[in-house]
């Protein structure tokens, strides 16, 4: 048996419809070209205030990142060229640990300035990591201390020190020196492996069912990966009591109204269309032109698994919440 749906965005069993529908708008959007992955992460330091700050400190996570690749890429140096990004939060390591993070999908190539040719990236690389990584901290902490001139920011704990203007400065002073994580990946192999990993990333939550492996008076047990580790050795299960396990799912819950996937540039839901018309005019390919796909180019997988056998399951009656559940009829004697 299993449950209406609740329809909330931190459910692991609501997601898989709704990324269906998402991934399937977004096919319309996806050009023959190469598509990159993007990883902006935040510092440790930055992760512990941004529990109390969330829609202010994930947000300045959002536009800084889309700023620094918008900035790099129209740079004469880099590529000159105005790009699209699609961008996705998440906020969890494996473990449930809070782990601010957002992961770009970006085309390989953008509009030259006048909006009259394609420029494409060198094939195998879209933009030098290292620029990225300092110019996205720099701007970073600029915005952060911003915030906090204007009030928005609050603490609480242990960090309530951080209130005071100048305990704050010296607090952010050290994160100016040090390394902060941004990470290219290769490009994807073509479009439908775009789509295969933006259906693995778009709608995903803290932790899925699959993870799950037992509920008892031990707590809570799930596999997770641990990512310092290397070959078979790095997945592991770790067990939690109950409320700490409670604990570190609600770290994950958005602020009402807060988006997760967010599109910068070229794709920026104002301009998209316009923008995808004009850069397939340049391309010479258009929808009509690219053969249709008799199949879904993403198979997501079933919404209802067995946590025995692994097979999907079938549904075979929905009882509505106010229904009584009634046993099946007995069979008269013979």
């Amino acid at each position: 048996m299993n449950s209406i749906t609740c329809r909330n965005r931190h459910c692991p069993k609501c997601q898989g419809n709704a990324a269906r529908r998402w991934l399937e708008a977004r096919q319309a959007d996806l050009l023959p070209v190469e598509y990159y992955h993007i990883v902006f992460t935040l510092p440790a330091a930055i992760s512990a205030i941004a529990w109390y700050n969330k829609r202010v400190v994930y947000g300045l996570l959002f536009d800084i990142a889309a700023d620094t690749l918008r900035t790099i890429a129209g740079d004469p140096r880099h590529l000159g060229a105005q790009i699209g990004a699609t961008l996705v939060l998440h906020t969890w390591g494996s473990a449930l640990t809070h782990h601010p993070h957002v992961h770009g999908i970006v085309p390989g190539g953008g509009l030259s300035p006048d909006g009259e040719r394609w420029i494409a990236c060198r094939p195998g690389f879209f933009l030098p990591v290292r620029v990225l990584s300092r110019l996205f901290r720099r701007r970073f902490l600029e915005a952060l201390a911003d915030s906090h001139r204007r009030g928005q920011l609050q603490f609480f704990g242990e960090y309530a020190a951080l209130a005071d203007p100048s305990v704050f400065a010296q607090w952010l002073a050290p994160l100016r020196g040090c390394e902060w994580f941004v990470y290219a990946k290769r490009p994807f192999a073509g479009p439908e492996a775009v789509l295969a990993y933006l259906s693995r990333y778009t709608h995903r939550v803290a932790i899925s069912n699959q993870r799950l492996l037992a509920v008892d008076e031990h707590g809570v047990t799930f596999r997770w990966k641990d990512y310092r580790e290397k070959g078979r050795t790095r997945y592991k299960t770790m067990t939690l009591e109950a409320g700490e396990f409670m604990r570190r799912f609600l770290l994950h819950v958005l602020p009402g109204g807060f988006h997760r996937i967010r599109h910068y540039g070229l794709i920026a839901n104002p301009v998209r269309r316009a923008s995808l018309a004009k850069v397939r005019e340049l391309l010479h390919v258009t929808p009509e032109s690219e053969p249709p796909s008799r199949e879904p180019v993403v198979a997501l997988r079933a919404v209802f698994i067995c946590r025995h056998c692994g097979a999907p399951m079938i549904v075979i009656d929905i009882l509505q919440r106010t229904a009584p559940i009634r046993a099946p009829p007995m069979q008269a004697r013979p």
